[in-house]
């Protein structure tokens, strides 16, 4: 059985598409339909179902896949044990994002990355909607959110400290909250499905239920709204931390803390196995935030 035969397959099933998953490979439509019709002699079996436009797995393809991946993982595996690839991480990484964070603080220190690891090619989706790591053919996902359970393995990259904002201006149109409840009568945006806020204070912890102006899946939406004085809204530290230096937002409620264990995820699919590519993406990335990443630092040093 060939390997290139099953990494071309590898990809088919997460493009539907032999020519991209071709060109991904550096490989002509010509071979790569070859490749896919070597390894279906060799099994005996069809994998695919070929159209004009898409190809899909057969019954027998879905039950191969999940067996070509441990293949292709333990072959990689066993080149890095033996020092092969180790020193030079290649190939294609695709990673997954959050697209604030994404734009903010991945993106400036990409340039660094590609000098240090010249062998590997990017292919970046950033999204504020949850992609699935594994049907999307993601080698990492980079969440920021409270981690759940889940089957694959986690690295925390950096904290991300959220805090209660609003404008100057729509605190002089509608007064400052001086205490969670005081929230009720507030106009409030929302991320997603975000209403209850849960605060730790001097009297305890205090659980509000807010009411939304603006409801929102992205991050920067909820920023901006904020900035324009539309309502109060929780950001991460990481996405205002320029505007509260510069008073174009105010954190209130300081004598309260927001209860939550959010943070700066990288998740990808397996440690035991994993791809010298992926090792140096999240150390670089890991080394990048270590100790106080900028966001932190600027937010500690903040006036009013």
């Amino acid at each position: 059985m060939n390997i290139d035969h099953l990494k071309l397959f590898v990809r088919l099933a997460s493009t539907n598409n032999i020519s991209v998953a071709g060109r991904e490979l550096e490989l002509s439509p010509a071979v790569s339909s070859a490749y896919i019709s070597k390894l279906e002699a060799c099994l005996g079996v069809r994998l695919v179902h070929r159209t004009t436009r898409k190809v899909s797995l057969t019954e027998e393809g879905d039950a191969f896949l999940p067996y070509a991946e441990d293949v292709l993982a333990s072959v990689e595996a066993a080149y890095s044990s033996v020092g092969v690839g180790a020193s030079s991480p290649r190939g294609i990484l695709r990673l997954t994002a959050p697209a604030s964070f994404g734009r903010m603080h991945l993106m400036p220190a990409l340039k660094g990355f590609l000098a240090e690891y010249p062998d590997v090619k990017l292919d970046f989706r950033f999204s504020d909607s949850i992609v699935d790591l594994i049907e999307g053919g993601f080698d990492i996902a980079i969440r920021n959110a409270e981690l759940k359970d889940s089957s694959l393995i986690a690295r925390k990259l950096a904290t991300d400290l959220r805090v209660i904002c609003a404008s100057p201006a729509y605190i002089e149109k509608y007064g400052e909250p001086t205490s969670p409840k005081d929230l009720k009568d507030h106009l409030c945006i929302h991320l997603s499905q975000l209403d209850q806020w849960v605060f730790d204070g001097p009297n305890g912890r205090e659980s509000v239920k807010t009411q939304s102006v603006l409801r929102t899946d992205s991050g920067d939406v909820v920023r901006d709204a904020c900035l324009d004085g539309i309502g109060i809204a929780i950001n991460s530290t990481w996405s205002v931390f320029e505007h509260l230096q510069k008073g174009e937002l105010v954190e209130i409620l300081c004598d309260y803390s927001l209860v939550s264990d959010t943070a700066i995820w990288a998740l990808y699919p397996s440690s035991r196995q994993l791809a010298p590519k992926v090792r140096a993406f999240i150390d670089y990335y890991a080394a990048r935030f270590a100790d106080t990443p900028c966001w932190a630092v600027e937010h500690s040093n903040k006036t009013r």
